[in-house]
């Protein structure tokens, strides 16, 4: 019989073919009974739909849009739902639920001779990221703010003056979210290594370190929605092999000075006779620490993984972060006067100390209860991340907000999704509102703070989420006391570009310099 069929069907290829793709799309149609869920047409049958909306760099806008259109669960793919309600976060992100990241993340992982670096954010295994997060748990606590403050602080002098050097004295327009990106990735290189890359001083994106992690997010964020493409592309056999023998067909910036940096760490420890992970008070000697305490985990690979993933974390998600306060204060002049008056107040009541400077401490920070309210209401409006935080559900499945979904699906929420729910976030949710935060009673305030989605939610929370509010309560009231700033054309709105993260183009300022009052 297997005679006859074989020819038959070498005989009419094209029909058999036919067939086959018409039972592949029948299968991702009714995959899972996900059938059942609303959502564009062709999601239903191919990932290409999500890779394509993602291609056009504003997919938060097509989910928000979705999600107001279908409700509280929406298919993006044959094998993809996304989640609006708040209450679903709990769920797929709570602790000790059984989900792990989706094959999304690993696209991100970097390259080193041959071996691929999976960090705390890129890697989906449970227990590597258990393993890992606990030996440097203790670098990224609250009360080591302490530690990292005062290279902060540095920073931010550094950032002042050379903003009135370069721009606020010659009347030169800036592109703001660039420069701030320069100050973030000095901000991060300085607590990791206690030296800065020089982005500040130069004015310049020192070794292309900016445009090589813009490149390689625009290329995580479609490649991510169909992973298997990344194994033919940056991550296929010839090209580790490549990098394993030395070959560089992909520069990588980031790696080669997190390389540099520890190997001058470690030669100025061996030549004082210094023990691992006591010299400096920064991120390196931690995580140089955490490998004296655990050798036979955390390895020197494992020291640069931590190393590199620093500038990943810490550059693009703040500056994208410190754009949108500044932007939004800029757009609602309301707000930015009540938040200069409230600085000024914070001076003559003796709440902050009218530095030289302008520098303002993380704990004065604490007492500026609108500079809170405007920070937050940033981060609603604009958070850094654009698309669904993937996970995948446990292999028995689970109940997600009332909806049981088989085991092995994709599901994810968008803070750009979740931030926008006026159930939750109350009137004008399209609106920037800083007052919103401070006119909640308690609790509602507190499921508005529970369902604020910026640096994620559970045991994969940003591990970096307090360096980055350090750096954003102490930048922006000190910017605000050294300058006065606008658009240089109000007319002309800045443009955003999701690849992944949605990082902010064309946002024009000019400075006038302003007395610490």
């Amino acid at each position: 019989m297997l005679e006859s069929i074989v020819p038959a069907i070498v005989n009419n290829w094209p029909i058999a073919l036919a067939v086959v793709g018409v039972a592949y799309l029948l299968r991702n149609y009714f995959y899972h009974g996900l059938n059942k869920y609303p959502g564009p047409v062709l999601a239903r049958f191919t990932d290409w739909w999500r890779f394509f909306d993602v291609l056009g760099r504003r997919p938060d806008i097509t989910h928000l849009k979705l999600h107001r259109k279908h409700g509280d669960i929406v298919r993006l793919g044959p094998n993809m739902l996304s989640f609006a309600n708040p209450r679903a976060l709990k769920t797929i992100y709570g602790l000790n639920k059984g989900f792990v990241k989706s094959g999304f993340y690993p696209v991100q992982q970097g390259v080193s001779k041959g071996k691929r670096l999976p960090s705390l954010f890129s890697t989906t295994d449970e227990a590597y990221h258990a393993n890992l997060r606990r030996s440097v748990n203790n670098a990224f606590a609250m009360s080591q703010l302490v530690q990292y403050e005062p290279g902060v602080t540095e920073c931010v002098e550094v950032f002042l003056d050379q903003t009135e050097k370069l721009y606020a004295s010659t009347g030169k327009v800036c592109d703001f979210a660039e420069w701030l990106q320069f100050f973030a990735f000095d901000v991060i290189g300085y607590i990791t290594y206690s030296k800065r890359h020089g982005f500040i001083e130069g004015n310049k994106d020192v070794d292309g370190m900016v445009g090589y992690l813009g490149h390689l997010f625009s290329y995580v964020a479609p490649i991510g929605q169909i992973p298997w493409l990344d194994l033919l592309f940056l991550k296929n056999p010839l090209v580790l092999l490549l990098d394993r023998l030395g070959v560089k067909l992909f520069a990588f910036p980031v790696a080669t000075f997190a390389q540099q940096r520890m190997s001058e760490r470690l030669a100025e420890m061996e030549a004082q006779g210094v023990e691992k992970g006591t010299s400096k008070p920064d991120l390196l000697s931690m995580f140089l620490k955490a490998q004296n305490d655990r050798p036979d985990f955390m390895t020197d690979h494992r020291v640069l993984t931590m190393a590199i993933s620093m500038a990943f974390a810490g550059s693009e998600t703040t500056a994208i972060s410190l754009a949108a306060v500044f932007y939004y204060l800029l757009r609602n002049p309301r707000c930015l006067e009540k938040l200069n008056k409230e600085l000024n107040d914070a001076v003559e009541e003796g709440k902050m100390a009218d530095t030289p400077t302008g520098t303002v401490t993380w704990t004065e920070s604490q007492q500026l209860p609108y500079l809170d309210a405007c920070i937050k209401e940033a981060f609603r409006m604009h958070p850094a991340a654009g698309l669904p935080l993937e996970r995948i559900t446990p292999p028995q499945g689970i109940e997600i907000d009332g909806h049981f979904i088989p085991g092995g699906t994709i599901v994810g929420c968008n803070a750009w999704v979740i931030h926008k729910r006026e159930d939750i976030f109350g009137k004008q949710i399209d609106s920037y509102i800083p007052e919103r935060w401070l006119d909640a009673g308690k609790e509602q305030l507190k499921e508005m703070n529970g369902a604020l989605f910026q640096f994620g939610a559970g045991s994969r929370t940003c591990i970096g989420k307090n360096i980055s509010l350090l750096e954003m309560y102490k930048l922006i009231p000190a910017f605000l006391r050294r300058f006065e700033i606008e658009f240089e054309d109000p007319s002309k709105d800045w443009k955003l570009h999701n690849a992944w993260f949605v990082k902010e183009h064309d946002f024009y300022c000019r400075f006038k310099p302003r007395k610490a009052q």
